[in-house]
């Protein structure tokens, strides 16, 4: 939705690019005023239109955000957190930066949450594929 306020080029704004960094404060001060104002805003606009029956929401940012999916879809929800080491994160280029990557943004799930899931993904293909099937057979199970 920032993006669109604000004349971004989405598809940029999705790498790991320079484009990004540039705006990438200035959206996440954008998301911390709407949610001050509206905790569920983006967690409905998420959810707009969805009849799926199995559906999947990605990155979730703060524990507001799980927290109104849990009220309003109850035990449906299931929780996943993706894990890496620093030490991977660091192969694939991602660099720490003070004021972003220690902002609520980048770090509201790192406590209080007890996710139902936790996939490592370290870049062990076989092991990654072997938690993704478990978790698949699970959430088959429960449809």
């Amino acid at each position: 939705l920032s993006p669109q306020e604000h004349g971004l080029d989405f598809q940029r704004l999705l790498d790991a690019s320079a484009y990004k960094e540039t705006y990438r404060q200035d959206m996440i001060r954008w998301g911390e005023e709407k949610r001050r104002a509206d905790p569920g805003f983006f967690c409905r606009a998420a959810v707009e239109g969805a009849a799926q029956p199995v559906w999947v929401v990605s990155d979730t940012r703060r524990l507001s955000d799980v927290e109104w999916f849990r009220d309003v879809y109850g035990a449906a929800v299931q929780t996943v957190r993706v894990v890496a080491t620093e030490e991977t994160r660091k192969r694939r280029n991602w660099a720490f930066i003070t004021g972003v990557d220690d902002a609520e943004s980048e770090c509201g799930l790192d406590q209080g949450v007890t996710f139902d899931w936790v996939i490592t993904n370290d870049g062990d293909e076989l092991a990654l594929d072997e938690q993704l099937e478990t978790l698949l057979r699970s959430l088959r199970s429960r449809l």
